[in-house]
């Protein structure tokens, strides 16, 4: 039997307090020069939390690459950016056995690391390779290692993989399969600024001052504040509600709602019910509570689920998406009762 989770202690309190704190900086530090996109920025942070990791989609111009490397340099984490090609290589991310030859005339062979040893990982356009390199991530992202030559080498904690693609230039890019496209925590959609932000994007761009960001967080704090994370409690009620979620999207499960079959052609795996737990007990924290509602649920839904879901023929033919598909589902399925916010102090 599982044990249950422990009631948060008075230093747990005092942690989450600290994570608050720490977060707020961040923000502010990426505010220097992000302009908007508060959205896209909570989703990183939430899944810097959840120890998972993150695929941006949007056009090109939207500052993506800018703000993932805005985020790394707000902590005190080594950061590597791999810009995808056609052309790139697996032993271009993971590294290669090379031959070396010592003072005494004898070669032996020397494991040269890759971009993929770091802590925080750009893979920009990562669409833009085929499907041999792009796997060559699969088990960095999973199990946070790299086999080369049947040797396992483990990556430094805490790992992300920050990914970036272009939705609308389609040519000359590698579509993600599927087992990789789960392994994100969260698909972001990055959308155009406001009139008003637009405007102060040319200001800050366009004149002499350009904010500069300070590391506030180190990694082991970060660490600590993952294992923080999963001290946050489910109510059984929450808990019941990610499993109606999860399995009305289901076209074969008997959980499926009745129009589902004719939209869905598949739906997203169990790795989504513990993913949108994780992202839902990190953003409670950073909102100021110490246990998860099903309004993080709903506000979490779409980024986690939108990639897990395959639309039918005939819905994509309709121009049904899959936010579409998973606002109807939220806006049909009964609301759980939540319980009463408890706040985070010191």
């Amino acid at each position: 039997m599982i044990p249950p989770v422990p009631p948060p202690s008075q230093d747990d309190l005092l942690q989450a307090k600290k994570l608050q704190e720490t977060f707020q900086k961040i923000r502010f530090q990426i505010g220097q020069v992000i302009v908007g996109q508060d959205k896209t920025i909570e989703q990183l942070l939430i899944a810097i939390l959840a120890g998972g990791h993150c695929l941006l989609e949007g056009v090109p111009g939207l500052a993506k690459t800018l703000m993932v490397r805005s985020l790394a340099e707000s902590m005190d984490l080594q950061f590597h950016r791999i810009q995808f090609t056609p052309d790139l290589m697996p032993a271009d991310i993971t590294g290669t056995d090379i031959i070396q030859q010592s003072e005494t005339g004898s070669r032996q062979l020397a494991f040269a690391k890759g971009p993929v040893f770091t802590q925080i990982l750009l893979a920009d356009e990562i669409n833009r390779t085929p499907p041999k390199t792009q796997a060559a991530l699969l088990e960095a992202m999973q199990e946070h290692s790299v086999t080369v030559g049947g040797k396992t080498y483990k990556l430094s904690e805490p790992f992300f993989v920050l990914a970036t693609q272009n939705p609308i230039e389609q040519e000359g890019t590698y579509a993600l399969p599927e087992a990789q496209r789960d392994r994100f925590l969260f698909q972001t959609i990055v959308d155009y600024p406001t009139r008003d932000q637009e405007g102060e994007i040319i200001e800050r761009t366009t004149g002499v001052g350009v904010g500069k960001i300070a590391p506030v967080v180190s990694g082991p704090e970060i660490v600590r504040f993952q294992q923080l994370v999963r001290l946050v409690p489910l109510p059984d009620h929450v808990k019941q509600f990610v499993l109606d979620v999860v399995r009305a999207l289901r076209p074969k499960e008997s959980d499926a709602l009745k129009w589902v079959p004719q939209l869905v052609q598949w739906g997203p795996g169990p790795r989504a019910c513990q993913q949108i737990v994780m992202a839902s007990k990190a953003r409670s924290l950073l909102l100021g509570r110490l246990h998860v509602t099903t309004e993080d649920i709903e506000a979490l839904a779409a980024p986690v689920l939108r990639h897990r879901i395959v639309p039918t023929f005939s819905a994509q033919a309709e121009g049904v998406d899959a936010d579409a598909i998973i606002a109807r589902l939220l806006k049909e399925l009964p609301r759980r009762k939540a319980s009463s916010p408890q706040t985070v102090s010191a």
